[in-house]
């Protein structure tokens, strides 16, 4: 629950920063935007992110993103050529990723047991699902709201028994962002063979690089199925897991993010902080 009133008072900071950032407000401004003392501000700022305020606030400038941009092409271009193209390291967790058949594509879920609940991550609240095989669904509630996450895991998984069980949610939701012991946490991910090519691609991204649309693209080796490739992107299902947050526009702006830009910029600018 810390984290989570942590992330509610940081959200709201993010919001003015976005709005405000031509202007590089001081703490004292920021603090009294939000209603909060310089101290207690600063306190809770850097225990959520490891970094202050305004250490924060450069990870969200236009020249920063661009930065990022060049870096995550040069890192990742290393990393394919060297055979990382598929499930690794992402941060401290380890995952395994299982594709669904097509038959089981087909079924929409039917005869399989789902379990879900909401809980706290360091970025609000947020929905998890899973099954005996894996993390089936993750995403952020608070921009959105719980009922469009609730939605958007039974519309894809429409024929599934689904059984909510809010303890266990946090359980996992701990494992997630907080280490699993180095224990392959496992995802067991629904997509076509084009959604599951472009979310491999994702998962060699190091943290704190980025990447645009376009050069996704070519690294997959469609390099004029950019807008193919955005679709798959803001379909990825597991949120985090699968980075979808670290591809931007070409420009280096943020772009666009499933579960809410705040969300967005929240987890860019937490992984900035983590890398340097």
């Amino acid at each position: 629950m810390r984290n989570n009133q942590h992330y509610n008072l940081v959200a709201r900071c993010l919001q003015w920063m976005v709005d405000n950032q031509s202007a590089q407000p001081d703490l004292a401004e920021l603090a009294s935007a939000v209603g909060v003392s310089p101290h207690h501000l600063q306190r809770t700022f850097q225990t959520w992110a490891g970094v202050s305020p305004k250490q924060f606030l450069k990870s969200l400038t236009r020249e920063a993103a661009l930065d990022r941009l060049v870096s995550g092409n040069s890192v990742l271009d290393a990393a394919l050529s060297s055979g990382l193209s598929g499930p690794g390291r992402l941060h401290d967790l380890m995952i395994t990723t299982e594709a669904m058949t097509p038959g089981e594509i087909r079924k929409h879920g039917q005869g399989a047991r789902l379990d879900y609940g909401i809980g706290n991550s360091p970025f609000g609240t947020a929905l998890v699902s899973w099954s005996s095989r894996g993390i089936n669904f993750l995403g952020f509630c608070d921009e959105k709201g719980s009922r469009q996450a609730v939605e958007a895991l039974r519309s894809q998984w429409k024929n599934a028994n689904f059984k909510e069980n809010p303890d266990e949610a946090q359980v996992w939701l701990n494992k997630i962002f907080h280490g699993s012991d180095n224990k392959p946490i496992p995802v067991w991910l629904r997509g076509s063979p084009f959604q599951l090519k472009v979310w491999e691609a994702l998962l060699a991204i190091p943290e704190g690089a980025h990447i645009s649309y376009g050069r996704l693209a070519e690294r997959i080796g469609k390099p004029t199925a950019s807008r193919a490739v955005g679709t798959a992107v803001g379909g990825n299902p597991v949120a985090w897991i699968i980075p979808c947050h670290r591809v931007i526009r070409r420009v280096g702006e943020l772009g666009g993010y499933r579960w809410g830009e705040v969300t967005k910029r929240a987890i860019i600018g937490f992984e900035a902080s983590r890398a340097a």
